[in-house]
This record gives structure tokens, C-alpha cells and sequence, in this order.
């Protein structure tokens, strides 16, 4: 099978991989014996991940909740991970019923498995491409396909920007796609943070992954907002982003953040 050019055989299953590390985490199937050690080692490292990943989920979907609200109809979800229901056009879909989802990821598994999950569904593409490269992201066909950038367009990092090194320069990456979206879209980020604890443990597991993390502080995160206004409540722990209920036990030690602003006019 040929992904967006690449191959089955290219598919390197000898190092874990992050979504396939988040899938295990969150209690998917979608993994390997590799990623599940080194989701184990980070469970290890950090004992309050579990409850951070699935706070994570739970903000992005608070988050496209806001943003079809605010009358948004189509996002841009960058660095989609392996699908876990429900999905962000599952959730936009409950509102917008003609919401319109364009998934980037650049792991050939995450886009066939995410190819299989919108066979049929309207308004969707799924497309194999990287955050390193916005405006490769931008200019896809199959992102033009569904994806009006004269309109509002909401527009998810998702715990993917802690991918990026600072020798990449991220802030530069979310400042393309920022200039690349039309007033009134909106920009939905969360970002993991030493903030909370000393987390080189769990930072040292994705060394030997096919991408490292990096930790951002509070101020460090907010700098991906320039030309963005946060909305209430600002830039905080994900659990504590518009709760719908109690946050879980330990929710204070979770070490992401969470924001969701508007692009200024």
C-alpha cells in the first residue's frame, strides 16, 4: 500500500512512535509491543500521564464545541493521532452538521487508519503531510479540498507542537499557519510543560522515539499565540480549561497546557 508516497516497508516500527504512545495511553489497540514499553516507562516517569492524556482529549473536545459554537464550520486538526472516538468531525458534526475537517498527520498509520475511519463521511480528508512543512499543509489540494482559508477556519495543534525543536523554530511553523487564516479563526494548542514537576524522566523516553519532547514553560507557550486574543480562561492546565465537571484527582499536576484564542481583525 502507497501513502502520499510512501510505503508500507517505510513504516518504521523499530522506535515508538508519539501517537502510537498516546493511542496506549488512552487504552487503544493501534500500537506496538515498542510503543507500549515506552508508554510504560513514561506511565513510570510521570504516574499522572494516564489522566493527562485522557484530560487532553477531553479539552479537545470542549475546545471544537467552543469553536462551532462561535459559528466556526471548518477546522484545520494538525497532528490528528490515531482515531479515537469521537473524533473532532464527530464532534463538530453534532452542531455543524455540514462542518468541514481536513486531519494532518505524518505518520503513514495514523493517515490509513484515519483514510479507513472517513470512508463515506462528507466534508473530510485526511492527508499525509508535516507540521514542519505549513505551507506544504496550506497548499494540499486535499486540504483546499474541504478547507476555505477566505473564511474562518479553527485551527488544532493538539499536543504536537512539543514535537518541534526549538532549532526548527515553532514559533515561526504556527506563525505561517496564523498568517494563512482569515479574521475571526481561531486557534486551539496544547503544549506539554515542566511547569508542574521535574519531568526529565519522561522527557528522556521520547529520545529514543522518532521524535523528542520538548518542554515549554507558561510564557514559552504563550508566544504561539501572538496575533491571537486567548479566550476566557487564558492559557491553563487542559483539565481546568472550562470544565464540564470535577476535574479527576491529581488534575493539578498535569503537566499541559491549554488555550484557545481568536485571530485578531
Amino acid at each position: 500500500m502507497s501513502q502520499g508516497g510512501l510505503h508500507a516497508e517505510d513504516i518504521d516500527t523499530s522506535k515508538p512512535h508519539p501517537a502510537r504512545i498516546y493511542d496506549y495511553l488512552l487504552g487503544g489497540k493501534d500500537n506496538y509491543e515498542v510503543d507500549q514499553r515506552a508508554g510504560d516507562e513514561l506511565a513510570a516517569a510521570a504516574p499522572e500521564v494516564r489522566i493527562g492524556v485522557r484530560a487532553n482529549r477531553e479539552f479537545m473536545g470542549r475546545a471544537v464545541r467552543h469553536v462551532t459554537g462561535a459559528g466556526v464550520r471548518q477546522i484545520l486538526d494538525i497532528g490528528t493521532g490515531l482515531p479515537t472516538s469521537p473524533n473532532v468531525h464527530e464532534i463538530a458534526k453534532e452542531t455543524v452538521p455540514d462542518a468541514r475537517v481536513a486531519y494532518i498527520d505524518n505518520d503513514p498509520i495514523v493517515n490509513t487508519h484515519a483514510e479507513v475511519l472517513l470512508d463515506g463521511v462528507g466534508g473530510t480528508s485526511s492527508v499525509l503531510a508535516d507540521l514542519r512543512d505549513p505551507r506544504g499543509v496550506v497548499d494540499h489540494p486535499d486540504v483546499r479540498r474541504v478547507i476555505d482559508f477566505d473564511e474562518p477556519v479553527a485551527l488544532f495543534l493538539v499536543a504536537v507542537v512539543h514535537f518541534l525543536t526549538d532549532a526548527e523554530r515553532p514559533e515561526r511553523i504556527v506563525a505561517t499557519l496564523r498568517d494563512a487564516l482569515a479574521p475571526g479563526s481561531f486557534l486551539v494548542l496544547s503544549h506539554a510543560t515542566g511547569d508542574f514537576a521535574d519531568r526529565s524522566d519522561a522527557q528522556a523516553v521520547y529520545n529514543q522515539a522518532t521524535a523528542t519532547l520538548n518542554l515549554r514553560s507558561r510564557a514559552r507557550v504563550e508566544r504561539f499565540f501572538d496575533g491571537f486574543e486567548l479566550v476566557d480562561p487564558g492559557l491553563v492546565q487542559v483539565p481546568f480549561w472550562r470544565p464540564e465537571g470535577s476535574p479527576a484527582a491529581r488534575s493539578g499536576e498535569i503537566g499541559i497546557y491549554g488555550g484557545v484564542a481568536r485571530k485578531l481583525d
